[in-house]
């Protein structure tokens, strides 16, 4: 597959990442479930619906939030990512350094993990009118984002997804860094990238168009989902 030197938007993306996935078995057929994809918003659910759309697969999020350290939110000491429908618990990760062990026998973690769960709950009312995202327990679960640099927010969800029951887990991405997709291959069963370039600086860098994704088209993408996988409801002439 040949790709373009800079993906046009997320959308185009994900075509590209669905067709990849197609290629290698992961589309829906009929003596199984369809996969389970799912996006990290808000920048992964344009891609993710597309990859949905592709491989006939189930669209939802998955919502992953960062424990930042006191004073300064954008260095993370960890994440958390919410639970699902069949009752599995958030999923915590902590980062194994000194600053992060000091916060955690503070209590400070803890209490800043609370106040992302606070927010978790809060997404999930607005993207989901507060139901739980969809059960894993012995599906195949895709895990997509619009990139990876670190993967350290990737690799959160997929260990949660892995904690949840899913029969395979895959991560699905349309460009990353070696180094995190090297950080991904333990909590996946496989990795898919189409693009590793040798020199990685930002995930937006590989996007003609990679304005922030908003709530409305999160909120409509996943209408329009549920809309394409609901079954018909029509009758035929008797």
């Amino acid at each position: 597959m040949q790709l373009p030197s800079r993906f046009a938007d997320r959308r185009e993306a994900g075509q590209y990442l669905g067709r990849r996935l197609r290629e290698l078995g992961y589309g829906a057929a009929p003596d199984r479930a369809p996969p389970l994809v799912l996006a990290l918003p808000r920048g992964g659910v344009p891609v993710a619906f597309e990859v949905a759309r592709a491989i006939g697969a189930v669209l939802d999020i998955l919502i992953v939030r960062k424990i930042g350290a006191p004073g300064y939110p954008e260095l993370a000491l960890g994440a958390v990512v919410e639970g699902d429908a069949a009752g599995s618990a958030p999923h915590t990760v902590a980062n194994d350094d000194a600053w992060t062990r000091r916060l955690l026998d503070s209590g400070t973690f803890d209490a800043e993990r609370g106040r992302q769960l606070d927010e978790i709950a809060r997404r999930r009312q607005r993207y989901r009118g507060g139901a739980p995202v969809t059960a894993m327990t012995g599906r195949a679960v895709i895990v997509v984002d619009d990139g990876v640099a670190t993967g350290a927010t990737l690799r959160a969800a997929l260990e949660a997804a892995r904690m949840a029951g899913a029969s395979h887990v895959v991560a699905a991405v349309p460009v990353g860094s070696e180094e995190g997709l090297n950080t991904l291959r333990a909590a996946a069963d496989e990795v898919v990238c189409l693009d590793v370039p040798p020199s990685f600086g930002a995930v937006g860098a590989f996007y003609v168009d990679f304005n922030q994704t908003e709530d409305a088209e999160v909120i409509a993408l996943l209408a329009e989902a549920r809309a394409m996988q609901a079954p018909s409801d029509e009758v035929g002439p008797s």
